[in-house]
């Protein structure tokens, strides 16, 4: 028994179950759907991580360790977004709470984190930490275990919940950049976890076990491997909903695209296609 992990359950259904009332009282029916994916989902898989051989062993293997960071920091948000926790805060709020909810999500800070470079870049970031001596020092100590759930998934969430439900408009020319690195994140997420595969040392520097190490326990070095392997499945997986959820938005804005000009007229149409031809004929300095 985590009793972290226990409180951030019961504080999440707890505030979960409040909005759902209040948005009852605002004449809002918050459907079942999304409650049962936000129970059984998001709360199920965090328990089943925390509570189960990842988070029981996490100090003690490295592959337990780093399988659980990635997996908290990507499938338990994700997860959670099934029950559409933005949607419930804005359906439970009114008046300058909701104004206030409302301006922060559409701050600079939740704009960069909605597109698709922000996440893959961060989470290779966090990916390269266990390749040095600090992933060896946050196993083995007890308050950064502690941490590692409360704060992992938070920082998840703050990275899913802009892709997922927040609407972030974007020009086609952005759309297909977020494409090409997404691509390149396919290769580039894979560097951490071959490295921890392929390399001959110990790279957290960490101390051996102390007492006595159960029979099916790895060799340290076996360890790694397995903890290399792991993470490299996981960030070639989790980059899939990422190239999912831009293929949704391109064919959103194109379907916003084709609305705006067929409500156009044939002068209209006519009109933006001369000024398209002025604007790219060679040393024009016109607009576009």
């Amino acid at each position: 028994m985590n009793p972290v992990a226990l409180a951030v359950i019961l504080l999440a259904a707890a505030a979960y179950a409040l909005g759902i009332v209040a948005a009852h009282r605002r004449g809002t029916r918050w459907p079942l759907r999304p409650t049962l994916g936000f129970a059984l989902l998001g709360l199920g898989s965090y328990a089943v991580i925390e509570f189960g051989f990842l988070g029981s062993y996490s100090g003690e293997l490295r592959f337990a360790f780093t399988t659980r960071i990635a997996l908290l920091l990507f499938v338990v948000p994700a997860l959670v977004a099934t029950g559409k926790p933005v949607g419930l805060l804005r359906a439970a709020l009114a008046g300058h709470p909701l104004v206030v909810v409302n301006r922060v999500l559409a701050s600079r800070v939740f704009r960069v984190m909605g597109n698709a470079v922000f996440g893959p870049v961060f989470a290779l970031a966090v990916f390269c930490v266990f390749l040095t001596p600090l992933a060896g020092f946050l196993r083995g100590s007890p308050v950064a275990e502690d941490s590692i759930g409360l704060i992992v998934p938070l920082v998840g969430l703050v990275l899913v919940l802009p892709l997922t439900e927040l609407v972030v408009l974007r020009t086609s020319l952005f759309i297909a950049a977020e494409f090409l690195f997404a691509f390149a994140e396919l290769v580039v997420d894979a560097i951490p976890g071959i490295v921890l595969r392929l390399s001959e040392t110990l790279l957290d520097h960490a101390s051996p076990l102390v007492g006595t190490v159960p029979g099916w326990f790895p060799s340290a070095l076996r360890d790694q491997q397995l903890s290399g392997d792991l993470l490299w499945l996981i960030a070639e997986v989790a980059d899939i909903p990422i190239l999912i959820l831009l293929f949704i938005r391109w064919t959103r804005h194109d379907r916003r695209e084709s609305a705006s000009i067929d409500e156009l007229s044939d002068a209209e149409v006519e009109e933006l296609t001369r000024a398209h031809l002025r604007a790219t004929r060679p040393g024009d300095a016109g607009p576009g």
